[in-house]
């Protein structure tokens, strides 16, 4: 287990609120501390962590890896960010994405023509996790003459039925 400044601040708020729970019960101070002392781990890891990670918007980041886009699909939203901030696609050719991404999953739609463009190809990258959750998130790369000029990240909304 690493120790982080965020990990110890959670903890000791956990330890305080369990505190003035065991006060409740009864105001021998060392009966209260020996209650919390041995209440403090339970509450954080089976109450506080759980509620803090079904609220909280917070995933992994991960480096690009050509290999784990194909093989994991559900998990490719942790490694948008370095695609989207580091531009690893621009002014690549529809045939060096390919072999990377593959295929593109389906193409945007271009208000110029009234159709679906194949120079915006788009990519599904899975659900980030958290509860209420309903947004997919999608990656898009548009192409200009045979090369990637721009890559969005947005999100669909998904209904569950």
């Amino acid at each position: 287990m690493i120790l982080t400044p965020l990990f110890i601040t959670f903890l000791v708020l956990v330890f305080v609120l369990v505190w003035l729970f065991a006060n409740t019960i009864d105001k021998r101070k060392w009966v209260s501390l020996l209650i919390s002392l041995v209440l403090t781990p339970f509450a954080y890891f089976y109450v506080f962590y759980p509620v803090l990670n079904i609220f909280s918007s917070y995933h992994h980041q991960k480096h690009f890896d050509a290999e784990m886009w194909k093989d994991k699909p559900a998990l490719r939203y942790e490694m948008s960010r370095e695609i989207v901030d580091e531009n690893l696609f621009l002014s690549k050719t529809k045939e060096e994405v390919e072999t990377i991404l593959g295929k593109s999953e389906w193409f945007g739609w271009d208000r110029s023509i009234k159709a679906n463009s194949p120079d915006k190809w788009n990519y599904n990258l899975g659900f980030k996790p958290g509860a209420f959750n309903n947004m997919q998130e999608c990656i898009e790369l548009v192409f200009n003459n045979n090369a990637v000029v721009s890559v969005k990240q947005y999100q669909l909304e998904k209904t569950f039925e």
